[in-house]
């Protein structure tokens, strides 16, 4: 039998991050990241703590890692300058840095809708990841950095590193725009792992689940990643808009 993947998560302390470390713990070898907060319990033995920001604390995760999910992140996008300058930018290039020096070859990068956002706004419906971007908010705009150093890493450097500009990530959706943004965790464990084991060299993907009400193309996701999202939010509609 083949010998697992080892698969760094970092920001394995978040919603996403943990949710994953649930998902994947039988899937690969898993070794999680985290800042400050640190499970009680955490569902494997293999953790390191760092910041993402300091590229010393940060380079020794990668000792003898096949993958990384890069999920640490200020998450908000109300967040200011200075966090998503140090978590997000500063972050992201140790984390892909450090990725490089350590030999790994795939990352998969935690991008997100908000680097799209202004399409959102002016309802400028379908959105396509092919458009050019147009971020809402600072941490739209740091996202944005972080799919285009992918693209740096990818030409300059031989890694493979598949973006996922990931929607809105819960149980269920609880209203309507969740109704056309949502990620299920299961269909997040599924896209995710589906860009670790993918062929591709570069690619940006909308991450979301099969919603009838989706705004933004998956295509792609599917057709050139293998995705097959099996959760659809129009099975919360009566619940959510009362419809049905």
């Amino acid at each position: 039998m083949a010998a697992k993947r080892r698969v760094l998560i970092t920001g394995a302390a978040g919603r996403i991050g943990s949710s994953l470390a649930q998902s994947l713990k039988d899937r690969y070898d898993l070794r999680l990241h985290y800042h400050h907060n640190v499970p009680e319990n955490p569902p494997v033995s293999d953790v390191c703590i760092a910041d993402v920001a300091n590229f010393d604390e940060i380079a020794p995760a990668m000792e003898g890692i096949d993958a990384v999910v890069h999920m640490a992140a200020d998450p908000s996008p109300r967040a200011s300058w200075d966090s998503v300058r140090d978590r997000n930018i500063v972050g992201t290039y140790n984390v892909f840095e450090a990725a490089r020096r350590a030999g790994v070859t795939k990352i998969v990068f935690a991008s997100t809708n908000h680097v799209m956002g202004m399409y959102d706004r002016d309802r400028q419906w379908p959105i396509y990841a092919t458009q050019p971007v147009r971020p809402d908010s600072l941490y739209g705009v740091s996202k944005a950095f972080g799919e285009a150093l992918a693209r740096f890493y990818v030409d300059q450097y031989g890694l493979s590193i598949i973006c996922l500009r990931i929607g809105w990530f819960l149980e269920k959706p609880r209203d309507e725009i969740g109704m056309w943004m949502w990620l299920s965790p299961r269909d997040c464990a599924q896209v995710v792992w589906r860009a670790i084991e993918s062929p591709l060299s570069f690619g940006i993907f909308y991450a979301i689940s099969r919603n009838s009400r989706r705004h933004w193309d998956i295509t792609d996701t599917i057709e050139r990643l293998g995705y097959r999202p099996e959760d659809d939010s129009e099975a919360y509609a009566k619940e959510v808009l009362g419809e049905g």
